[in-house]
This record gives C-alpha cells, sequence and structure tokens, in this order.
C-alpha cells in the first residue's frame, strides 16, 4: 500500500468517524426525551478519539488538506469540551451544550470533508491522468 493511498484511507476512516460522532449528537438531541448525560459522555470521548485521530494525520497533509484537518480537530475539540460541560449542566445550560456539541460536530465533518477534497485535489495534481 502506497503512502498517498495510506493517507486517503485514513482521511476515509476519520471522515467516516466523525460524520458517526455528528450523527449520534444529533439523534440523541432529537430524542423525544433529550439526551442522556451517558449520551453526552460517549459523545465527549468519542470527539476526542477522533480528534487525536485526525492530529495523527495532520502531519502527512499540506497546504489546504492540514489547515483543514487542523481547523477540524479544533472543532472536534470544541465538541468535547461542550459535551463535557453539558455532564456538569441541567436543564437549558444542558441543552445549550448539547446544541454546541451538535453544530462544533458537523462543522468538523465539513473540514475533514474540506481536507478529503484537498488531499484528492493534490493527488491528482501529483499523478495526472
Amino acid at each position: 500500500m502506497t503512502t498517498d493511498t495510506q493517507v486517503k484511507e485514513a482521511l476515509d476512516h476519520a471522515r467516516a468517524a466523525a460524520q458517526e460522532l455528528h450523527g449520534a449528537i444529533n439523534a440523541a438531541a432529537a430524542k423525544q426525551a433529550g439526551a442522556t448525560k451517558a449520551d453526552l459522555e460517549a459523545f465527549a470521548q468519542k470527539a476526542k478519539s477522533v480528534a487525536q485521530t485526525l492530529k495523527s494525520s495532520i502531519n502527512a497533509q499540506q497546504g489546504e488538506a492540514r489547515k483543514a484537518l487542523t481547523d477540524a480537530a479544533t472543532k472536534l475539540e470544541t465538541a468535547e469540551k461542550h459535551a463535557t460541560e453539558g455532564l456538569k449542566a441541567s436543564g437549558q445550560a444542558f441543552q445549550n451544550h448539547l446544541k454546541e456539541a451538535v453544530s462544533s460536530a458537523r462543522s468538523s465533518v465539513d473540514k475533514i470533508g474540506e481536507a478529503v477534497t484537498a488531499a484528492r485535489s493534490a493527488l491528482a495534481d501529483k499523478h495526472p491522468k
């Protein structure tokens, strides 16, 4: 497996994990009874894990892909922060932290998408057909 293929697979894995995280947070927020503190705790752990995965991939990237992954990792850290702070809150404050976690997770997915696009573009430039 080439380095380019490994980088592409790492980006695809990170994007899938971030999309899964966003979907889970969003689904919990939409539940009739709302998200539970256990849900929020799980989201915080998952956000931390995905952010760490992204950070390990950043060094293999260049240019716009690197910048987008750095931004995505920052957004995931923000999602983790809101989820963790939500664990200490109740009522409307809990809901506000949950909404912020959802928003940050969505932003990270968008940034990872930008990184994938930039990385594919760089690969295409590197290996024209």
